[in-house]
This record gives structure tokens, sequence and C-alpha cells, in this order.
């Protein structure tokens, strides 16, 4: 049996989406930019596409930018306002836990003398509320925050940070923006601009994390915000973002977007059962565990983090492979890196505790029978090693 539970890395594309890409590659290749039929063609195909992505964050077309992906438009978002508002403010606000598509280019942002306060967590990775308000000051331009954090799962509050960025600004005459990298996020939690994440300036989003293809992704910009564009040539994306259009990848990340929010409710139900079992067998039959996803509502259906106490998790990853498991140890982004995950260590995990965590990622293709198979073969090699005694 063939297990895949690393759907925070990346996810398999659905066959709709395979299959209409390939028929693109054949059939629509014009270049949308064109004046002929072919580019009208192709041109349709990208609006229809922007519309779907549209309709999933509950916004209007034109507030939609197609990138290469989350990276892009994470950069983008945080290199554009910096360079945009720099004679307002200095100050960008960040949580510790960000992916490093936010975290480098704030790095970045301090080196050219900008101001970045990083937010902690607790031991969940719950944001912390207090420090965020009180960082909030009449030099602070935007405010960066994830949707869903990549690694322990946590559901960032981001209705209730958008409410306290309009306060402020209300209150002090400000203009702080709000950005979330809902990467983690689309298809796995709401994410509707008009209600739970009204207030939200900036989203960006990526195709692979929702069956879609590798190589493209989004970014929301609130219609009447104007920032520097990070790619400049051509004018492509209302000249926000140019380069000649990735007309396969945007058809594809558009039909799976569509598919993804059609099933929303179902997908999200099976992600749920999936990880709820494998969690609740896990407790029961490994003993010496810290999970450190939270057990409650504030977690994401797709993701769930566990310490194997007394174990390291690059071993236990590779002896479960080697019985067709695929999972991770975190983030697919930084798993090549030496070091710890800047993650779990923000959250307060000691050395031992990172050290012996596994990321399971579930789609909606999981299965209870499969979850059985993956807590047996688990649980053999857990065992296998605390009886090696490995740490000598």
């Amino acid at each position: 049996m063939e297990v895949y539970l690393d759907n925070s890395a990346t996810t398999r594309q659905y066959d709709e989406v395979t299959d209409a890409m390939a028929e693109a590659m054949r059939e629509t290749y014009g270049n949308p930019s064109s004046l002929h039929s072919l580019g009208v063609v192709a041109e349709k195909k990208v609006r229809e596409a922007r519309k779907s992505l549209a309709a999933a964050f509950g916004t209007s077309e034109d507030e939609i930018y197609f990138t290469s992906g989350g990276t892009e438009s994470d950069n983008t978002v945080l290199a554009g306002v910096a360079s945009s508002r720099k004679r307002a403010g200095r100050k960008i606000i960040v949580s510790k836990v960000e992916h490093p598509a936010v975290l480098e280019p704030a790095r970045r942002l301090e080196k050219a003398g900008f101001e970045v306060e990083y937010i902690g967590v607790d031991r969940h990775c719950h944001l912390d509320m207090e420090q965020l308000k009180a960082a909030l000051t009449e030099d602070t331009i935007l405010i960066s925050v994830m949707g869903v954090n990549n690694e322990a799962g946590t559901i960032m509050p981001i209705g209730e940070i958008a409410r306290l960025k309009d306060e402020y600004n209300k209150a002090r005459g400000t203009q702080i923006w709000l950005h979330s990298d809902a990467v983690q996020a689309l298809g796995k939690i709401p994410v509707n601009i008009k209600k739970e994440w009204r207030g939200v300036d900036f989203i960006s989003a990526s195709g692979h994390k929702i069956h879609g293809p590798k190589g493209i992704g989004m970014m929301y910009v609130r219609k009447g915000i104007n920032i520097e564009p990070f790619m400049v040539g051509g004018g492509q994306e209302r000249h926000l973002r140019s380069g000649t259009e990735n007309t396969h990848g945007i058809m594809g990340f558009g039909l799976a977007a569509k598919l993804a929010t059609q099933s929303f409710n179902e997908r999200t139900s099976s992600m749920s059962a999936a990880r709820g079992y494998l969690l609740e067998g896990i407790k029961r039959e490994i003993p010496d565990i810290a999970v450190n996803s939270p057990e409650d509502e504030t977690c994401c259906p797709s993701v769930l983090n566990v310490s194997f106490l007394g174990t390291r998790g690059e071993v236990i990853l590779h002896t479960i492979e080697q019985e067709g498991i695929f999972v991770s140890t975190g983030s697919a982004c930084s798993s090549n890196k030496k070091g710890q995950s800047h993650v779990l260590a923000a959250m307060g995990l000691k050395d031992k505790e990172i050290e012996s965590a596994i990321r399971f990622s579930f789609s909606e293709f999981n299965t209870i029978e499969e979850m059985d198979y993956v807590l047996d073969k688990l649980k053999q090699a857990v065992m296998r090693f605390r009886k090696l005694g490995s740490f000598r």
C-alpha cells in the first residue's frame, strides 16, 4: 500500500486538471497578449481562471493577479509595500512562524533600514495577540501573518487581526495594510474577503497546494491599493507582474480552485476524519508522544504534528517510507537545510521534541483504511527505534 501524507509540501494534481492542461498545451498555445484569434482564446482561458480564483476568495476578478507561486507573491507584497510606503512609515510586523518566503524578505528589509517586529506564539502556535496589539505604531505600514501555519496546522486569527488593524487605522488616522500568506489555507478553511477575512488587503496563494500545478501562484490586492511591481518588463497582469502568462498553469490553477471550492465541505470533512482517526490511534497505541498541533477547532483539518519522544523524526520518516508511507519532518522548503525548525523552536519545543517531530498532512483522498496501515507501520518503527536505544 502507498499512503501519501505530505500534502502540505505538495499535492497530486486532480486528473481533471492534468487533462485540461495537456489539452491546453496542445490547443491553446497562443500568447494571451496577441491580437489574433489564438491569443484571444488564450486570454479568455486566463480570464476564466481569474474568475474562479476570485470566486474562491469572494472578491472581484480585477483584484486577482497571477505569479509564479506563493513565494513570488509574498516577496512582491513585502517589497512592493516597503517601496511604495517608505515615506509613510518604516515598520513591518510579521509572526515568528511565517514561511521563509515572508521571513527572508522581511530580513532583507531590515538590512535596508526598516524596523521589523516578530510576534511570538504559544506552545501550539497560537499568535500572541497582545504582543501584536502592543506592536502597532503610527510608523507601521504592513502586518503579515499566514492563514494556516504549514508545520503545526494552527489557524491564525486573520479576521481578528483585520479588525484590530482597521480599528487602529480609524482611531489614529494611519493606513496599515494586512497581508496573509494563504498557501496552506486555501481549500482547507474559509477565506472569503467579504466574510471571515474581511479587511485583508493582500493574499498570496499557490496552485500546487490544492491539487493544481506547480509554478503558478496568485495575489489578491484590494482595489484602490497601488504598490511597486516586483517583476517589470512587458506590463502583463495590469503592470503589477510582467512576463508572458503561464497559460496552461493558470488554467490548471483556476480549475483546481473551482473543484476545491465546489466540494469544500466534503473535502475538509474527509481530511478531518482521517486526521482525527490517526491522532486518536497514535495517542492510544504509542506512548511518550507530544501533540504539537492544536487539538481543537483552531487546527486546520489537513495537518497533524506529533513528536515521538526518544526517536529521531528523520529516521522514522525513512523507515516508514520503506513501507510506502510518505510524511515530513517539517516544511519542504527548508527540509534540506541544516538546523532546527524555526516554527517548532518559536513554539518553545525542546531540542529532543523538535528532533522527534513528524508532520502528517492530509488530502481528501486519504482513507481510514490507510490510517490503520500507517498506525501499524508507525508504531513498529517507533518501538523498534526506542528498543535499539539509538541515542548513544
